[in-house]
């Protein structure tokens, strides 16, 4: 057996059902291998950065990790942003990379891809010896999954041709080493935090992907019922729990005008698997009265401005609000807090954007066309949105809950939603979904939608076409400056996707949308629209801070 007939069987073993990647020398041989042990799907993409990207999308929905391949060298260097992407992410992916022969110094792709890991923050570990092999591979899947984050398996070419000696010692998958626990509250933390919060009035509720990930809803629910508490996500969690009457959308830079005058008020603030950074407390400024209590399966966080919690709990979600709400019912602790009928009767009302301005001909206003899309489009399907300027107008908008609602801005880089959109697609078993993305960041990746084609990946694209990079208009806009040099012209996206063997539309209305949604829904497969958007239109979140405008 040659070392590469065991790489492909160690990630089958792995639970490997599905590669993204391209073909060369690097990997060749190990794809024909997984292809020929069956189960496992090649997915050939146009860009290994866009793989690795889709599996990010992947890691993102099923918290497995995604798997990506590409070959030494410049197939490697193609890996940079997606890389990083994934690690700020916190995705789980192993990327099974070749590398230059280690007897070949001179060879034409040679890359120290251990400098070019570290570099994309992402782990590395190279095979270099064939009864290594087991254990390099084992070593990847542990780190991807223990780190959460990308791990580089880097396999020289030479070494992936020798023999493999042991091949009747069966593999033995990571599985066997990693058996996670939920970490359990400490007690006197807990009676630490039931003291803040029982001594507080107007409590809020922020929760978090890890809050969602330890199924922590219900908890949080009923915590909230206790405490009358407004109930806000970060962004990574958007309409999360908005079953509730009292929830009032994601807190922070994506807020709504009443959320953050809500959020003035409070004397404190329970954060629940949310870093609380930056963005989700607006650099500091959302809750200016607010003691925190900070419950978390990591030993530590820090807050946004280097400050730490008035209380921190590590705990697994999940277990941590479960015991915090069973211990403030002990004391019979009963709160109105927000809940009055004044609160509720706002808050139906906070996602409206009343401020007109003048819509160019040709164009649509693109508030409309997410209010739109968010009634049409069943709230069984997942979401996607990008990042950019009309980021704020998706992740404000949209409203109702679904399954999966994924939002860029990791790494503060458009073009990566695409491929991710795909991979997440992939990792449901091919269930219909949208992408709501602008048009710099949906052209970057525009062959992709070709692999969406020859995979028949059911996505609907709906590019927001201000056919300008967005945040550079306006912001050269808000200094007086020349704004049109951030303007490029785009070609008819849809007609671009109907050449790729797609379906798409050049849309100029919102009866456009909509019949083209329905369209879609009818028989879902790949589809692009392209919405011409008006320019004018400004999201809130670039009117509070390069405008200085709030309405």
């Amino acid at each position: 057996m040659k070392v590469y007939q065991r790489l492909a069987a160690a990630f089958k073993a792995e639970g490997t059902t599905h590669v993204f990647g391209i073909m060369g020398d690097g990997n060749m041989y190990w794809m024909h291998e997984l292809d020929k042990l069956g189960g496992v799907k090649m997915l050939e993409v146009r860009h290994e950065g866009a793989g690795l990207g889709m599996a990010d999308g992947w890691a993102r929905v099923t918290r497995t990790p995604g798997i990506a391949t590409a070959t030494c060298g410049p197939g490697v260097t193609q890996l940079a942003t997606a890389l990083v992407t994934a690690a700020r992410a916190q995705s789980p992916l192993v990327a099974f990379c070749g590398e230059y022969p280690s007897n070949d110094d001179e060879y034409n792709q040679r890359l120290d891809q251990a400098a070019f890991a570290a570099g994309c923050e992402t782990g590395f570990i190279r095979i270099n010896t064939p009864d290594g092999a087991d254990d390099a591979v084992r070593k990847a899947f542990y780190l991807a999954k223990l780190e959460s984050r990308p791990i580089m398996l880097s396999a020289p070419m030479d070494v992936q041709q020798m023999t493999f000696e042991d091949d009747d010692e069966p593999y033995k998958p990571s599985s066997t080493l990693l058996k996670p626990r939920a970490v359990q509250p400490d007690p006197a933390a807990l009676e630490q935090a039931a003291d803040i919060i029982a001594g507080s009035k107007k409590p809020v509720i922020v929760v978090g992907r890890g809050a969602k990930w330890s199924g922590a809803g219900d908890a949080v629910l009923k915590l909230g019922e206790r405490l009358g508490a407004l109930i806000a996500t970060t962004l990574m969690a958007k309409t999360w729990l908005s079953e509730s009457e009292y929830h009032v959308g994601v807190s922070g830079t994506y807020g709504t005008r009443t959320a953050m005058q809500l959020f003035e008020e409070a004397d404190c603030v329970i954060a629940v698997g949310a870093s609380m950074n930056r963005y989700t407390t607006e650099h500091g400024y959302l809750y200016p009265k607010a003691r925190f209590v900070h419950v978390d399966a990591k030993p530590h966080l820090m807050m946004s401005g280097g400050r730490s919690a008035d209380c921190y709990v590590q705990a697994d979600a999940r277990a941590g609000v479960e015991a915090l709400e069973s211990l403030l019912a002990k004391r019979s602790v009963k709160m109105t807090g927000y809940r009055t009928p004044e609160v509720k009767k706002r808050l139906p009302y906070q996602y409206e954007d009343r401020t007109e301005f003048p819509i160019e001909p040709g164009t649509v206003d693109p508030r409309e066309i997410v209010l739109a899309l968010d009634e049409l489009v069943p709230a069984d399907l997942n979401l996607f949105t990008g990042s950019g300027a009309t980021a704020g107008f998706s992740n404000i908008m949209f409203r109702r809950q679904r399954p999966v609602v994924l939002a860029s801005h990791f790494f503060g880089c458009i073009g990566q939603m695409l491929p991710a959109a795909i991979g997440g697609v992939v990792a449901t078993g091919n269930k219909p979904a949208i992408l709501v993305d602008g048009d710099a960041s949906v052209m970057m990746h525009l062959a992709e939608f070709e692999t969406m084609v020859r995979y028949g990946v059911p996505l609907l694209v709906v590019c927001m076409n201000n056919q300008a990079l967005g945040s550079e208009y306006y912001k050269l806009d808000a200094h007086k400056m020349k704004a049109d040099l951030a303007t490029i012209p785009t070609p008819d996206l849809g007609a671009v996707a109907t050449s790729f063997g797609g379906r798409g539309r050049l849309v100029r209305s919102v009866e456009d949308v909509r019949a083209a949604a329905k369209e879609w829904l009818a028989k879902p497969g790949p589809m692009m629209l392209d919405v011409r958007i008006s320019r004018s239109v400004v999201t809130l979140p670039y009117r509070r801070v390069h405008y200085g405008r709030d309405e």
